[in-house]
């Protein structure tokens, strides 16, 4: 039996889920979007084949409603579609900050409920979701989630506790990535190379490195000594970042980003 499943949110990460969904094998007459913008509605509608309508309109009958709007425009979605979810509907939310009693203290009893953090990767399928069940989120609809996300990227199931630790590592980590990046490029431009060249080089060293990691049974501190002769190049450069403090800058980066979520959320 096939799921049918309403997109609420026809911005970037909407549309991200919508063409990872497709990719993936599911039935454009399966899936729905909702979107307010009528110019972007039709853009989606000839885009992608789907329909797109109002919230009420999308989820009813769904059987899995994922919200991928702005957080403050949250609370009226869900007053919204409130009368309209399925009993047997699981709702996953994507919106940063948005706690999951929040939620389900706005819909009725028992609904299903998942809260999700993805991050800008899943653009080109290569994004990382952490995803916390509900209190009425049983394993089987968790694991549905789970397998509904993994068309953009990978998944990793945390208690709700994590989320601000999801955010600060893999929601708010692709800036930090981008950050090494811009410093790498600078740095090979001011060494000499053009910039394009520059640009060249640090990106597929990243996306490199990257895969390395992502495939080696070694972990991040033997690749890097693995790399770093005694008093080689990579030696020097080390050094230079210890004695700037850029490993503990970026520790304290990633608990900033963390507090500042646990803020966000009210916590």
């Amino acid at each position: 039996m096939s799921t049918r499943i309403a997109i609420l949110g026809g911005g970037v990460m909407g549309e991200t889920l919508l063409s990872a969904l497709l990719s993936a094998g599911h039935a454009a007459g399966d899936l729905v979007v909702s979107e307010k913008r009528e110019e972007r509605a039709d853009e989606l509608r000839e885009r992608h084949g789907v329909e797109v309508t109002g919230n009420t309109g999308a989820v009813r009958d769904a059987d899995v409603v994922l919200i991928v709007v702005k957080p403050q425009d949250v609370p009226a979605l869900l007053e919204e579609i409130a009368s309209a979810v399925g009993a047997d509907a699981t709702v996953v939310s994507l919106a940063a900050g948005i706690r999951i009693a929040t939620i389900e203290s706005a819909l009725p009893d028992d609904i299903a409920v998942v809260r999700a953090m993805p991050n800008t990767p899943a653009l080109v399928g290569e994004g990382m979701f952490g995803i916390s069940p509900g209190s009425a989120c049983s394993d089987e609809r968790l694991q549905q989630v789970r397998e509904l996300l993994s068309t953009g990227g990978k998944v990793a199931v945390v208690d709700e506790s994590g989320q601000d630790a999801v955010t600060a590592v893999s929601g708010s980590g692709p800036a930090y990535v981008f950050y090494l990046a811009e410093a790498m490029i600078d740095g090979g431009v001011e060494a000499g190379l053009d910039p394009d060249t520059a640009r060249t080089l640090a990106t597929q060293t990243l996306v490199g490195a990257a895969k390395l990691l992502a495939t080696s049974e070694d972990d991040a501190t033997e690749l890097r000594r693995r790399v770093t002769s005694p008093n080689g190049t990579t030696a020097a450069a080390i050094e230079a970042f210890d004695e700037r403090g850029v490993h503990d800058a970026l520790v304290a980066g990633v608990l900033a980003a963390a507090r500042r979520s646990a803020e966000l959320s009210g916590d």
